[in-house]
């Protein structure tokens, strides 16, 4: 894990300017909502990571074919790339989508939005950076909102205000989805 992060710091270092905020997206899947974002939005750094490479090669693809030069796909689980992150640069705007739920009962430790994540992400976030969560799994969905609505760094939207729509993979394919947006305090 020390080499894993230890790589994974230095890479970050040259991607990531000093005292930048940038997007951060978890779970980016093949890339198909990020490309957007950071096309529509050429003045923004995105950065997005995913623990697949395959999905990470199709992502970046994406990537090249559209030229996107303000976009950048990493393999790396969350919590190593909070760890990893350079001190001086901040999160804007963090979007999870459609993550696994993990619905069995015995699996929901491995649930990338959890107390623990919240505070590690706060700590990387400026002032009123937003934390968008979106989900078609009604129980993960309360249990994040909960989660949000009880911890001292976040404040829950009375309504969320979707800062960009692009149907994702799985968007596409859920009946209906819950969505949720978190300010820092």
């Amino acid at each position: 894990m020390k080499d894993r992060r230890a790589a994974l710091r230095h890479l970050l270092g040259e991607l990531i300017p000093r005292k930048a905020s940038y997007v951060w997206e978890i779970g980016s899947g093949h890339g198909h909502f990020l490309a957007a974002y950071a096309k529509a939005h050429p003045l923004e750094l995105c950065i997005g990571i995913d623990i697949a490479s395959e999905r990470i090669g199709r992502a970046e693809r994406k990537r090249d074919r559209g030229r996107i030069g303000n976009l950048h796909f990493i393999r790396a689980e969350a919590e190593d790339y909070l760890a990893s992150c350079p001190e001086d640069s901040h999160f804007e705007t963090i979007f999870i989508l459609f993550p696994d739920p993990w619905p069995k009962r015995r699996h929901h430790k491995n649930r990338v939005v959890t107390s623990t994540f919240l505070s590690a992400t706060a700590a990387r976030s400026r002032r009123g950076a937003g934390l968008f969560f979106r989900t078609d799994h009604e129980p993960y969905f309360r249990e994040v909102a909960s989660l949000l609505a009880r911890h001292p760094d976040w404040k829950l939207a009375d309504s969320p205000d979707w800062p960009f729509e692009e149907e994702t993979v799985f968007e596409k394919r859920a009946p209906s989805h819950f969505s949720l947006e978190a300010r820092r305090r």
